[in-house]
């Protein structure tokens, strides 16, 4: 979640990331823009990086099956980890895409219930759970 200029939070569905590029790769993809094949760098590198990840798709989808990792976005809730924690059970996240922990989830519930993180994306929690499942992250 993130503020808007309003001061309302609002669902992130992405990531910022940074990258360096070299100057001949920056020079052909402002190219690109400048002739209209592109609205901008942004939109040409998306468009990269779907393309390489189609191409993929076989290999990414038997990993995914290998690894028993939930695909897309999961939310784990508060009543979710209550019920494991009544039946005396913990679980193991395991995320290809955003895991996030709803924000009324206490530090508490989280580390009596969530024996170990591994997410390939992004984990979205409050401070104080990632703080407390810090030692159970990979």
């Amino acid at each position: 979640m993130t503020g808007d200029a309003g001061g309302r939070m609002r669902a992130v569905d992405s990531e910022k990331i940074t990258i360096n590029l070299g100057f001949v790769d920056l020079g052909q993809i402002d190219l690109l823009v400048g002739d209209g094949f592109y609205s901008n760098r942004t939109d040409f590198i998306r468009t990269a990086i779907r393309n390489q990840l189609s191409r993929h798709d076989g290999e990414v989808r038997t990993s995914v099956a290998r690894k028993s990792l939930d695909l897309g976005l999961r939310t784990f809730t508060r009543r979710e980890l209550e019920e494991l924690q009544v039946a005396g059970e913990t679980i193991e996240i395991q995320v290809l895409g955003l895991a996030s922990i709803a924000p009324d989830v206490t530090p508490d519930l989280a580390r009596a219930t969530i024996a170990g993180v591994h997410v390939l994306g992004s984990f979205q929690a409050s401070a104080e759970v990632k703080a407390a499942l810090r030692d159970r992250m990979s």
